[in-house]
């Protein structure tokens, strides 16, 4: 193809020969972005990818001198020589080309070395962009070991490349521990049977789980009141300790600490202080605080959060299910979060992650877990009049300190610019689908090593359901094209078809505006969006939350 002219680091440059040059045309084996090339040296044969062409000097049409360059940045090497046989492919080089040094085109034989499949665990994602016959492999333990973040702008196949990775792990593994949060509910069908579906119809998240930050935001409504704060937090922290007394239970606790407690002895504890004060303007802070208790009692919507009259002390029902302990044939939790109201969306995204650290944390590693955070910006911006603290703080814990206790993060997001800092570069594998904007292909371009940005060049021209991998989880940077998912198990995120909606007026015999506004006044989505499902929804009663299972050994007292 050519030969070496420069060679700095990782990256080398080569002039085409000039039966390359005279071409006007690319030929069979003309070099190609993305291509893989090879250069021999005296005991190995090191491979590269071309990351760029160019012609510095451009002259007209069927003029002379003209020089077309190749750039190549370095993979690795095999020991040996084609003469004598190769040896298995490794990252790295031990010995760089000459100057001078021929370049050549690879054969199936170059890439079939290259791109092998691992001798660890592995799965298959897909094929190599370069040659559709080598299957792509991740890493499993790399890949889940070191957190991972699967970027893309809308439409470029972010979903379907986040439900065909999770399926060939879970296919693979099929006793996981995952937790998927689906703030848009497009995962519902993607994992069949392997899935528990969660909703805020069948969800358990009772309010004493929440530290106190959490509750906080929630009853206070973000208002900034050092008065009642401090009622809310003596007043809870007396709560614990009756219900813990009653229990029989002699532990030390905090307003932090994950025990019941009943809102009626708040609110009894609040009728008590308002008894014994003195001055009717002081009553203003505690009749707040009673008033919001009664309010969020009374909202339906927050119906998972304070389910009712019953206490119930069902922390292990409730992690059981979300971490899936035991697994009974669903490794995969898909919580949908489209019908938590907005306004306590970030208390519990913050819930959730905490108590997945937690978990892990306290459990001595017994069952790794991986989160999966959909639309990470939305809880973890840069921005920090943005989002919630506490969220921010409890992924930001799981990206540094996850891995030692056997939590993996999976950073799902179309504008990894506004994520927090240091949340992408805790990623050590980077699925990168196509991204147009030019600040997140910058920022996406930041927190790779200097070997694989050359590769993040053809990001805005990615076709769909393709994308660049790179990091620990993948032996060696490459471009995959994904398998297809069949379409009973693709998520619900396509684009709607105005052109196919707008060709006929629908007369299916439901009444569409009826079914939707029954939805809208209960808050509850349909499933499919149909609207049949619709008024099968409106005919049921929606199941209350807490009717998850009276589990043995739950105690129960009235609130």
């Amino acid at each position: 193809m050519g030969r070496v002219v420069s060679v700095e680091g990782s990256q080398v440059i080569a002039i085409l020969d000039d039966r390359q040059a005279e071409g006007e045309s690319p030929a069979p084996g003309s070099p190609q972005i993305g291509a893989l090339m090879k250069m021999r040296t005296p005991e190995t044969v090191v491979y590269g990818l071309v990351t760029g062409l160019s012609i510095p000097d451009p002259v007209n049409a069927g003029g002379g001198g003209e020089h077309k360059i190749m750039e190549l940045e370095l993979l690795g090497e095999a020991e040996g020589s084609p003469e004598t046989g190769l040896r298995a492919f490794q990252r790295g080089v031990s010995a760089h080309p000459a100057l001078g040094d021929p370049v050549f085109t690879t054969v199936l034989e170059d890439l079939s070395k290259v791109y092998a499949k691992p001798t660890v665990s592995c799965v298959r994602i897909g094929a190599i962009h370069q040659d559709k016959s080598l299957p792509a492999f991740v890493l499993t333990d790399d890949l889940l070991g070191k957190h991972f973040a699967i970027l893309g702008t809308t439409g470029s196949g972010k979903s379907c490349a986040v439900s065909l990775v999770l399926r060939a792990i879970l296919s693979r593994h099929n006793h996981g521990h995952v937790l998927l949060l689906d703030p848009h509910n497009e995962y519902s069908r993607a994992f069949g049977k392997a899935a528990e579906i969660v909703t805020p119809a069948d969800l358990e998240l009772p309010y004493w789980l929440m530290n106190f930050e959490e509750i906080k935001e929630i009853v206070l409504s973000g208002r900034k009141s050092e008065r009642e704060s401090t009622i809310l937090s003596e007043i809870v922290v007396a709560a614990k300790r009756l219900y813990q007394r009653e229990a029989g239970d002699t532990d030390v606790i905090t307003v932090d600490t994950p025990i019941p407690y009943r809102l009626s002895d708040v609110t009894r504890l609040i009728d008590e202080r308002l008894g014994k004060l003195d001055r009717p303007e002081d009553n203003a802070p505690y009749l707040r605080v009673k008033s919001r208790l009664a309010s969020l009692q009374a909202d339906r919507r927050f119906a998972f959060l304070f389910p009712g009259l019953q206490v119930r002390d069902n922390m292990a029902q409730v992690l059981s299910r979300l971490f899936r302990i035991p697994v009974d044939g669903k490794p995969i939790t898909i919580l949908d979060l489209s019908g938590v109201p907005s306004e306590i969306l970030n208390v519990v995204v913050s819930l959730l992650c905490r108590m997945t650290f937690d978990f892990a944390m306290w459990s001595d590693r017994a069952s790794p877990t991986l989160l999966v955070c959909e639309e990470a910006h939305r809880y973890a911006s840069q921005d920090s009049t943005q989002g919630f603290e506490p969220t921010k703080r409890a992924l930001a814990r799981i990206a540094k300190e996850g891995r030692k206790y056997g939590v993996s993060l999976c950073v799902v997001s179309q504008r990894p610019a506004e994520l927090a800092p240091g949340m992408l570069s805790q990623c050590s594998t980077i699925f990168a689908l196509r991204l147009s904007n030019q600040k997140d292909q910058e920022f996406v371009r930041g927190v790779l090593s200097e070997s694989a940005v050359g590769l993040m060049e053809s990001l805005p021209s990615l076709r769909n359901a393709e994308a660049i991998v790179v990091g620990e989880g993948v032996s060696v940077p490459y471009r995959v094209c994904f398998d297809i998912l069949p379409d009973q198990y693709r998520p619900k995120s396509g684009t709607a078809s105005f052109a196919k909606a707008w060709d006929s007026d629908p007369d299916d015999g439901f009444d569409i505006v009826g079914a939707t506004i029954r939805r809208w006044r209960r808050q509850q989505r349909s499933g499919a969006g149909a609207t049949k499902a619709a008024a099968e929804i409106d005919a049921a009663p929606a199941p209350p939350a807490s009717a998850a299972n009276g589990a043995n050994g739950a105690r129960t007292s009235t609130s």
